[in-house]
């Protein structure tokens, strides 16, 4: 069985259903690229994605140890390249609740860089993240 499906809507919007939970999400093409802009562009969804993988890794470790990361945010800036368009640098900025002591945050730092996402991305692509405690 496949994760998920891509319909094109037309306009340069496509609606993405993830198969297991039903959930949907539209993507827009931006407005530097023909479109709208009005949703998340696909190469939004990537850099998001990051930051969302890592948060969930952490979140893993963190409820396994009894630590609270409720309400850790992650600011993403996304930067494109042209020839060929792609994405040049994904800059997140993590922000936790409060300081964790120095082994938690070294922990907390080394599962974020081993986020699934993170390994998966092109190594062209440069990765700049803080940690804010």
């Amino acid at each position: 069985m496949s994760t998920a499906t891509s319909v094109y809507l037309g306009e340069l919007r496509v609606e993405n259903t993830h198969h297991k939970s039903g959930n949907k999400y539209i993507t827009d093409a931006p407005s530097d690229n023909n479109g709208k802009g009005e949703a998340f562009s696909p190469t939004d969804t990537v850099a998001t994605a990051l930051a969302s993988c890592m948060l969930t890794i952490m979140g893993i470790y963190a409820e396994r140890e009894g630590i609270d990361l409720k309400n850790t945010k992650a600011e993403v800036i996304k930067e494109m390249a042209a020839n060929p368009r792609r994405i040049s640098k994904i800059k997140i900025d993590l922000t936790f609740p409060k300081d964790y002591g120095v082994e938690v945050r070294k922990k907390l730092e080394q599962i974020a860089y081993s986020c699934p996402v993170f390994l998966s991305l092109h190594p062209d692509i440069e990765k700049e993240i803080s940690f804010n405690y």
